[in-house]
């Protein structure tokens, strides 16, 4: 008789996830499909909605068969499907490449938190899906011209080493800074194009809440992003670097509710934490103090933002808590009580 392997926290915890992630994602995805005309957007926007479909009726398998309460989640009640037009054709089309990017970190960190057999081949199976649909996403993006791409540098003749401490220096102003490596480009240029797509989502997402303070929380959101933006492009032009030309994929003008603001707050969470792990993965491959400071205080500010969701959030009950342990203490305590 085979003996049952029992999920892990690490395995709770990402099935958990995984399943909010991708309720979230049908209820977005679903609703950009209705408006979608690009003969070449729409199948990927398809593809990614089947994605999320998929995955939720085999987490709910999963549920089941270890007897696990399934999530609350997102459901149809949480999109309205009837509301205005308000993404564009070329937005839809860069926050499926975006949130594939998110999903390919998140899936990777899955599988490398899984033991059990059918949990690791589940969430493997998912990142090859997500992988696709990025690559899928960004030939599309690359041919209608809408894909920034990171700037071209001079592909090195000769290895070098560093050979003086003043290359790790950067905070003195009266000295000059060396000029940015092409680690420390790649990353502000990658954290200037998230940041662009939260300020467009923020936009979308304040305009059409009923609630004064989730627009305010969203509006902060995106102001947070501007002043982000500004810094990263500003350092890339002290060493005459062209910031990206990020395309007008802009929301329209409908402020008609679209999402539920259990939603809009959740996916607002969801860029938060993907924004506090890019700048602590910066700040890690940078070299110049001066970059991992600023990673460093702004990872702050984001954090900071992050708790004023959450406890808006806690306020209205909108916050569903991931599985945790008995607290065996209060647990004997109202025992003795009885």
């Amino acid at each position: 008789m085979n003996k049952k392997i029992h999920l892990t926290s690490g395995e709770i915890a990402s099935l958990w996830t995984g399943y909010m992630n991708d309720s979230m994602s049908k209820c977005i995805l679903s609703f950009m499909l209705k408006y979608i005309e690009d003969p070449d957007i729409k199948p990927v926007v398809q593809y990614a909605y089947d994605i999320s479909s998929n995955h939720l009726e085999q987490l709910v398998t999963i549920f089941e068969n270890e007897q696990y309460a399934i999530p609350n989640g997102f459901t149809e009640q949480d999109v309205k499907i009837s509301a205005p037009w308000l993404f564009t054709d070329l937005f839809c089309l860069t926050y499926v490449n975006h949130m594939a990017k998110v999903g390919m970190l998140a899936y990777s960190g899955f599988v490398s938190m899984s033991y059990r057999e059918d949990i690791c081949h589940y969430f493997s199976q998912g990142l090859s899906e997500i992988n696709h649909l990025y690559t899928e996403s960004l030939k599309i993006a690359l041919s209608k011209g809408v894909s920034a791409r990171h700037p071209y540098i001079e592909v090195p003749k000769e290895t070098d080493y560093v050979d003086s401490k003043r290359y790790l220096s950067g905070l003195n102003p009266f000295s000059g800074k060396r000029s940015l490596n092409s680690v420390e480009i790649s990353h502000l240029y990658m954290n200037i194009l998230t940041n662009s797509m939260g300020i467009k989502l923020c936009l979308a997402f304040a305009q059409t809440s009923p609630s004064k303070d989730v627009q305010d929380f969203m509006l902060r959101g995106k102001e947070i992003s501007q002043k982000h933006i500004k810094i990263f492009v500003d350092t890339l032009l002290k060493d005459n670097i062209e910031a990206p030309q990020v395309p007008d994929v802009s929301v329209s003008d409908s402020t008609a509710q679209t999402f539920s603001d259990k939603l809009m707050m959740f996916h607002m969470s969801l860029i938060s934490a993907s924004g506090i792990g890019n700048y602590a993965t910066a700040a890690a491959a940078s070299q110049r103090t001066d970059l991992i400071l600023n990673y460093e205080r702004l990872s702050l500010e984001i954090a900071k933002l992050a708790k004023n969701g959450a406890d808006i959030m806690i306020q209205h009950n909108w916050l569903e808590q991931p599985p945790g342990t008995t607290d065996r203490e209060k647990l004997a305590r109202s025992k003795e009580k009885s």
